[in-house]
């Protein structure tokens, strides 16, 4: 028997794929709040597909954490509890500390530059959207700037929820926001260059605890 006539045939997945990028794209420009109702019917016709696509492209939005389903609500966009902000606190702390002592240790001089050209494109940040879209592009830099593969995948699985995380932020508070991240960030770049570890640490931990501070503090209002 030929092995692979016991593979099952693969399914033409772009357009589902295209579709989350599309929803993502709303979610994470504030078109959709979190807790905001996703219906399959709408999202169908506003995108012209069928609803195949649609709820295919939820459940992938649903493993990245940024939709939750439940049987009465349907489809939503993930609103964070004080649970989530917690494990997404702690889990990007332990993966920080090892990407900026990695960082610190090996990152080439180039990979730093381009670490510095996103907090220089921070300066620039017409709105708080795009504010938030710098900041991670910050942290990807940073990780790549480690050079430890698994552990940038390791980001990149929760780096949507890390995105609703700030979106969450700046839905909370936003004064001082655009005018104290870039300078926050600059920071943090400057440490990574100079390759002070114990710094880079203690600013990284507080650049995580603050943004973390605001969200416990709404949750206790």
């Amino acid at each position: 028997m030929n092995r692979s006539e016991g593979v099952v045939p693969a399914r033409r997945r772009g357009l589902a794929d295209e579709v989350a990028d599309r929803v993502r794209d709303a979610v994470f420009d504030g078109v959709y709040a979190p807790g905001s109702q996703l219906r399959e019917v709408e999202l169908a016709e506003a995108l012209g597909v069928s609803r195949g696509p649609v709820r295919e492209a939820l459940l992938k939005l649903e493993r990245e954490g940024l939709v939750r389903s439940e049987w009465h609500r349907g489809a939503t966009v993930t609103a964070l509890s004080d649970v989530d902000v917690a494990e997404l606190d702690s889990l990007r702390a332990a993966l920080e500390q090892l990407a900026v002592g990695l960082v610190v240790d090996h990152a080439p001089d180039d990979a730093l530059a381009a670490i510095d050209a996103v907090v220089r494109r921070m300066e620039r940040a017409a709105d708080e959207h795009e504010m938030v879209r710098c900041d991670l592009d910050f942290h990807d830099a940073v990780y790549a700037a480690a050079g430890h593969r698994r552990l940038r995948e390791a980001w990149q699985a929760i780096r949507s929820q890390v995105h609703l995380f700030l979106l969450t932020r700046i839905g909370v508070e936003t004064d001082g926001y655009l005018a104290g991240i870039p300078a926050e960030h600059r920071q943090l770049a400057d440490a990574l260059r100079a390759r002070d570890r114990e710094q880079a640490l203690e600013l990284f931990a507080a650049h995580r605890r603050h943004a973390a501070d605001i969200l416990r503090g709404a949750g206790r209002d």
